[in-house]
């Protein structure tokens, strides 16, 4: 899934994967993350708004969804 950050317009590119694989200098994050949660159902085009401990509220739009 690739995600447009709505204040920067950074891009960035991540797979879900199971907790056992989170790797996120790789772009791999868990299920069980805020942003795996948030993006689950959503499609192309689509926007959500999340909180993550780290970052705080942030507010991103969908670019990409690809399934492997």
């Amino acid at each position: 899934m690739t995600l447009e950050d709505d204040d920067s317009g950074e891009r960035n590119t991540y797979q879900i994967v199971g907790v056992d694989e989170a790797d996120i200098k790789k772009g791999l994050i868990s299920i069980i993350s805020p942003l795996a949660r948030a993006l689950i159902g959503k499609a192309e085009g689509d926007s959500c708004d999340i909180t993550t401990p780290g970052k705080g509220h942030k507010s991103y739009e969908i670019i990409e969804v690809v399934y492997k």
